[in-house]
């Protein structure tokens, strides 16, 4: 698929990956609906897509909010636009224990990083339907392909977007989804973590620090949304834990009990 022209909307665009994934859609030409909660961060992002001449909507939208969610498919339905692409990228990560996790962090997370994506693809079905050619992409994780100390509801809701979004791919043979697979780029998703009573982790983790780019993150993302890969590793050493945990399930338990999950 080439992106001149098409309309993409992207979640979580107001720092990060999805950030960076404007900014290169940008660069590909096509026409941008950036979603984020925070408006004054989106607003930046949008200007640095405008600055070399991509046509930019910002929305507010809340993930976790299904009204919020509700409201904007309202008004873009209205405006008649058309869809080509949607990202799914919007997430929040966690930095608790499992048995010390409260229930309502469990569900937090969970509603942020899989209902709020699941509830906005079905209010944009019908144009999901009427497309004879399109893309979704889901920004999961390596913590969506296995357990990992320390993200237990993170892992959950990673693990489930594979399942529910192969399944929209095999119901419409028009959709093509690419679900995207990072390791550690250097974002600042672990400030927003929730520790088990739901307040903020408010640091960066080392291991995030030194993590691929986002903006090198994004150019591989939108490769390989272009040629229609259906998944796609991005990151550095960690991903060998991938190969590990198919190759050899006993090692991966060793490793994983002992790497540092920071």
């Amino acid at each position: 698929m080439v992106f001149k022209d098409r309309n993409i909307i992207i979640t979580g665009a107001s720092s990060g990956i999805g950030a960076a994934l404007a900014v290169e859609f940008a660069s590909e030409g096509a026409r941008l609906h950036l979603l984020a909660r925070n408006m004054e961060r989106l607003s930046n992002v949008a200007q640095a897509c405008r600055s070399i001449g991509a046509q930019v909507e910002e929305y507010q939208v809340d993930m976790a909010d299904m009204a919020s969610i509700d409201s904007f498919c309202a008004t873009y339905l209205d405006k008649g636009c058309g869809l080509d692409v949607l990202v799914l990228n919007a997430g929040i990560s966690q930095r608790s224990d499992a048995l010390s996790t409260e229930a309502s962090v469990t569900r937090g997370i969970m509603e942020t990083d899989f209902f709020g994506p699941v509830h906005m693809t079905t209010c944009l079905a019908g144009l999901i339907r009427s497309s004879k050619d399109f893309r979704i992409a889901v920004t999961s994780s390596i913590s969506g392909l296995f357990g990992f100390p320390l993200r237990s509801a993170y892992c959950a809701a990673k693990h489930a977007l594979f399942g529910y979004f192969e399944t929209i791919e095999i119901e419409n043979p028009q959709v093509r989804v690419t679900f995207l697979i990072p390791g550690r780029i250097n974002t600042p998703i672990s400030r927003s973590a929730r520790l088990a009573d739901g307040s903020g982790y408010g640091q960066m983790d080392p291991g995030q620090a030194r993590g691929v780019s986002a903006e090198k993150c994004a150019r591989k993302a939108v490769k390989a949304i272009a040629r229609g890969k259906r998944r796609k590793l991005i990151g550095g050493a960690e991903l060998l834990m991938v190969h590990i945990k198919r190759l050899c399930p006993s090692l991966f338990f060793f490793l994983a009990r002992r790497v540092s999950s920071v």
